[in-house]
C-alpha cells in the first residue's frame, strides 16, 4: 500500500522543516520539502541607514554568525563603489574561513556523523582495538587505549542511567548502520573533543569581531583596529594568539577530521550512487585575494555547472534581470503580477499569503502552496549550493590543491567519479573543502603580518562615508559562499535609505518547493528514489537531508495557529 510518509522536524538542524515522502512501497517515489517558518527580515530593514543593514541581516541566523553581515557590508559597497583596504580584505577571509572551519567540524560530528555511528554499538568496542585502529589512521594524540576505555565507561554510564542526552532519540540499532563498535567509539570519543576544540577556535572571531556570534563589522572594511604598540588594538599579541588559534585547527583538521570522514566513508561505498539531486551547481565565489568585485582574484570561482558537465563553467550575473530570480507559485507568498512571475531580488517582494492547513495536519496540499520559502532559479533551472557546488567548481577550474584532495579521496575510498554527485560525495566535500581554506588560513595571516610590519596598519576606507555624497539612487549585490552555499544580499538605496532589500539563502536554493514548472529542488530531487530499510525509521532521509546542512532559521517569523499574525516588532 502506498503512503504519505512523513517526517516533522527534521531534527540535528537550524529551524524547521517538514518532509514529505510519497512512499511506493518502501521506494520514495516523489518528496517534498517543506520550511515551516516564515522570514521577514526584509520587511525590518526597509527605511534604515545602509550602513546599519549588516546589524539586522546579520540576526537572520544565531548559527551562521557572520556571513550574513559580510553580504550585507559587500551589497553596500557593491552599491556604493567603496573600496576596502588589503588588511580588511585579509582579515575577512580569515573571518570567513574560520566559520567554515569551525561550522563544517561541528556539522560532522554534531548534526551528522551520527546519521552514520551507531553511538549504543560503541558499548561493544574493545578499547585497545580501538587504539590501534585510530593509530593506523592518523597520528592523533587522543588514541591511546586508556583514554578510549574512559570513554566508553563515561558513555555505559549514560545509558545505565538512560540519560544518553545529546544522544538520545537516534535509531540506534538500525540494519542501515555498518560501523564495527570500534569505529563507533572512536567517532564518539572524536566528537566529545571537537566540543571542547570549537571554545578554542570561536576566539578567531572574538579578537578581530568584538564577540561571537555576530561579530562588529563595519561598511568600508572591517572594526578592527591595528596598532602593534597598543593595547586597546590588535597587535602583536593578539596576532599570536590568531596564530595558536589556527594551528589548533589545523591539528585537529589534519589529524581527526580528514582521517575520519575518509575511515567513515568506508563503509558507506554504496552512497556514492545514492542521493544526486539536480546536477545542476552553482557558486557565486568567495575568498577575494584584491579588489571584492575582482571575480578573477577569488580563490572559489564564480559559475555554474549544469548537468554534471565539468568540462564547462557558466558565468554569472548577479545583477541580470534575467539570470537569478525567485518563484513563489507553491510557497505561502504572493507577487503582484500573480502565478508563474520570477522576480529578481532587486524587485523582490516578500508578502505573505498563508493558505496553508493549521496544525495538527496529517500532510501538505502539494498541488498548492506548502513552503515558506520561495522557489530560486537561475535562468530557470533549480540550482544546488553548498560544499559540493565549491569543490566541483574548485575541481572543473583545474585548481590543484582541490584536485589532489578529490583524486586522493576516490582512490582512498576505490569509487568513480561519479560519486562525487551523491549524499556521500556532498559529505566528503565538506571536509575537503575545510582543509583547502584551513590551508590558506596561514598565508593570509603571515600577510597581514608582514604588512603590519611594514607599516600599513589601514582596516577602513571612510571615503564615502557621508550619506551626502551617495547618488540618489543606488543598487547593488553582496554575496558570501557561506558554510552551506551561495548567498546573495540585494540592496536598493533611495535617499540614502534602504527602498528595498532581498536575502536569497542557500537553504532556500536547496531546501525550496517545486516552482511554476513543477521542477523539484535539490532536497525533493536528491530524496527521489531511496528506499527505506525501515519506514518506521527513515535513517536514509536522515542522511540525505543532513548532507546539505540545512538551516532554516533565515526564514524565522511569527505566526499564529490560525495564519494570523502574533505580534509586530518594532526596532526604533
Amino acid at each position: 500500500m502506498n503512503k504519505r510518509l512523513v517526517v516533522d522536524p527534521i531534527t540535528r538542524i537550524e529551524g524547521h522543516l517538514r518532509i514529505e515522502a510519497q512512499m511506493q512501497g518502501n521506494q520514495i517515489a516523489e518528496a517534498y520539502s517543506s520550511g515551516t517558518m516564515v522570514r521577514g527580515i526584509e520587511i525590518i530593514l526597509k527605511g534604515r541607514d545602509p550602513r546599519d543593514a549588516w546589524a539586522f541581516a546579520q540576526r537572520i541566523c544565531g548559527v551562521c554568525t557572520l556571513v550574513h553581515g559580510i553580504a550585507s557590508v559587500r551589497a553596500v559597497e557593491n552599491a556604493l563603489d567603496i573600496k576596502i583596504p588589503q588588511n580588511a580584505q585579509l582579515i575577512r577571509n580569515l573571518m570567513i574561513a574560520a566559520q567554515y572551519v569551525h561550522d563544517h567540524v561541528m556539522h560532522f560530528y554534531h548534526l551528522h556523523a551520527l546519521d552514520w555511528v551507531d553511538v549504543v554499538s560503541a558499548l561493544d568496542a574493545d578499547p585497545k582495538a580501538t587504539s590501534d585502529l585510530a593509530s593506523s589512521i592518523s597520528n592523533y594524540p587522543k588514541s591511546s587505549p586508556g583514554y578510549f576505555s574512559d570513554v566508553k565507561k563515561k558513555l555505559k554510564t549514560f545509558v545505565e542511567q538512560g540519560q544518553l542526552g545529546i544522544f538520545a532519540n537516534g535509531y540506534w540499532g538500525h540494519s542501515a548502520y555498518k560501523l564495527p563498535p570500534e569505529a563507533n567509539l572512536m567517532a564518539v570519543a572524536h566528537y566529545l573533543d571537537a566540543l571542547e576544540w570549537q571554545r578554542d577556535v570561536v576566539q578567531l572571531h572574538t579578537i578581530f569581531g568584538g564577540k561571537n556570534p555576530h561579530p562588529n563589522f563595519l561598511v568600508g572594511g572591517v572594526a578592527s583596529p591595528l596598532d602593534p604598540n597598543s593595547d586597546s588594538a590588535i597587535n602583536m599579541a593578539t596576532l599570536a594568539k590568531i596564530s595558536d588559534v589556527i594551528s589548533k585547527m589545523e591539528a585537529f583538521v589534519n589529524l581527526a577530521y580528514l582521517p575520519d570522514t575518509l575511515a567513515i566513508a568506508g563503509f558507506y561505498k554504496d552512497w556514492g550512487a545514492i542521493g544526486e539531486g539536480v546536477g545542476n551547481f552553482l557558486t557565486y565565489g568567495d575568498y577575494p585575494t584584491g579588489d571584492t568585485d575582482d571575480v578573477s582574484s577569488f580563490l572559489v570561482p564564480r559559475g555554474v555547472i549544469l548537468d554534471r558537465d565539468l568540462s564547462r563553467i557558466h558565468e554569472i550575473d548577479l545583477h541580470a534581470e534575467s539570470q537569478i530570480e525567485e518563484y513563489v507559485d507553491h510557497a505561502w507568498y504572493k507577487y503582484q503580477d500573480g502565478p508563474g512571475t520570477g522576480l529578481h531580488p532587486y524587485k523582490g517582494e516578500t508578502e505573505f499569503n498563508f493558505t496553508g492547513p493549521n496544525p495538527p495536519y496529517d500532510q501538505l496540499n502539494v498541488d498548492k502552496a506548502y513552503s515558506w520559502l520561495k522557489s530560486p532559479r537561475w535562468k530557470g533551472k533549480p540550482m544546488e549550493v553548498g560544499p559540493l557546488s565549491r569543490m566541483l567548481m574548485l575541481y572543473a577550474s583545474g585548481n590543484d590543491h582541490a584536485k589532489e584532495l578529490v583524486n586522493m579521496t576516490l582512490t582512498t575510498l576505490d569509487v568513480p567519479v561519479t560519486a562525487l554527485f551523491s549524499t556521500l560525495g556532498r559529505t566528503a566535500a565538506r571536509t575537503l573543502e575545510t582543509k583547502i581554506y584551513l590551508d590558506f588560513m596561514r598565508g593570509w595571516y603571515n600577510d597581514l603580518v608582514a604588512n603590519i610590519r611594514a607599516g600599513d596598519l589601514s582596516t577602513h576606507n571612510a571615503e564615502k562615508w557621508d550619506p551626502r555624497s551617495w547618488p540618489k539612487k543606488a543598487q547593488g549585490a553582496g554575496y558570501m559562499e557561506a558554510p552551506r552555499g551561495a548567498l546573495g544580499h540585494w540592496i536598493v538605496i533611495e535617499d540614502q535609505k534602504i527602498a528595498n532589500y532581498q536575502a536569497v539563502v542557500p537553504t532556500t536554493w536547496n531546501a525550496g518547493p517545486r516552482d511554476h514548472n513543477g521542477l523539484a529542488g535539490p532536497y525533493e530531487a536528491a530524496l527521489k528514489g531511496h528506499v527505506l530499510a525501515d519506514p518506521e525509521q527513515p535513517l536514509e532521509i536522515i542522511r540525505t537531508i543532513h548532507s546539505f546542512d540545512p538551516c532554516l532559521a533565515c526564514a524565522v517569523h511569527m505566526v499564529g495557529e490560525d495564519g494570523n499574525e502574533t505580534m509586530q516588532i518594532k526596532i526604533s
